[in-house]
């Protein structure tokens, strides 16, 4: 039988072919199916071995291999972000966030900012969106696309539906770095609530807890940026805990009412999450990874 119509494609049509449409979410499911063709391929090819075991022959079954596995090597610059699907449902937030907000501010807005951020690095080598924050200030729209896709995949994974963020806890080492640094629980959350406010974060931004090199500290940063970014704030520090206030992150529902929302936000703070993001920083000295 002759070999499968796909493999008489040079290594350059296949490359063509494949190397810009493959997102790097369905790069295992393409490696796999490619790595299916290339066993089909020999099957195919082992009938004409057996009439012609000459070196053109073989030579063509090698270079068909090496296509394959160019295909397979190649790293897939478009589409490298996605946004990560939500860990419950729009609605799982109720009462506390709107089930409208959350989809349009989801599907919507983190939608753009990951769009934003594969546009700005289309053809150039795929780097984590963790490790492009750090000189995001000086990298155009890396700033306020990676900032904005970072950020926000952070935000959603902190979040827990009310019964299950009431059944969490903050683990004892984390309360005892947040006594150290604000005195207590209820102080760091009204200390938070404070930078929060309309006042201390003007127009849109974010609140965030971080690790510094002295401690928990509160930070607030404006727009998209986040305290990894070198030059945002006076040294690189390591979120554990952040609220977006950006007013589409609250607006259906409590329109310019966003203290109201910050200390709604409380009962769908996962608690278990943010311990084990502080466990992770503290150890590793580094930023919490997100999906995406």
């Amino acid at each position: 039988p002759s070999p499968p119509e796909s493999t008489n494609l040079t290594t350059s049509q296949i490359h063509q072919q494949h190397q810009p449409t493959i997102p790097t979410f369905i790069m295992t499911k393409l490696s796999l199916a490619l790595s299916a063709l290339a066993v089909g391929s020999a099957s195919a090819f082992s009938m004409n071995m057996k009439a012609d075991t000459g070196a053109n022959s073989r030579r063509d079954i090698l270079q068909k291999g090496a296509a394959i596995a160019t295909v397979i090597a190649a790293p897939a610059a478009a589409n490298a972000y996605a946004v990560p699907d939500l860990l419950y449902p729009f609605e799982a937030l109720e009462p506390y966030i709107d089930a409208p907000t959350m989809k349009i501010h989801h599907d919507k807005h983190h939608a753009t900012y990951v769009a934003n951020i594969n546009k700005a690095t289309e053809g150039k080598e795929e780097v984590d969106i963790l490790e492009l924050q750090l000189n995001a200030l000086e990298a155009g729209p890396v700033r306020n696309s990676g900032g904005g896709h970072y950020n926000h995949a952070f935000f959603w994974d902190e979040m827990a539906p009310p019964d299950q963020a009431a059944k969490s806890k903050i683990s004892p080492e984390l309360e005892a770095a947040i006594d150290k640094a604000f005195g207590s629980v209820d102080e760091m959350k009204a200390k938070f609530e404070a930078q929060a406010a309309p006042g201390a974060v003007f127009g849109s931004g974010w609140v965030w807890v971080c690790v510094s090199s002295d401690g928990l500290k509160l930070v607030g940063t404006p727009n998209q940026d986040n305290p990894l970014m070198k030059g945002v704030t006076d040294e690189v520090m390591y979120p554990i805990l952040g609220l977006d206030v950006w007013e589409h992150a609250y607006y259906l529902k409590y329109q310019n009412r966003r203290p109201e929302y910050v200390s709604a936000w409380w009962n769908v703070v996962n608690w278990d999450k943010v311990s084990e993001n502080f466990a992770y920083v503290s150890e590793k000295k580094a930023g919490v990874p997100v999906r995406g």
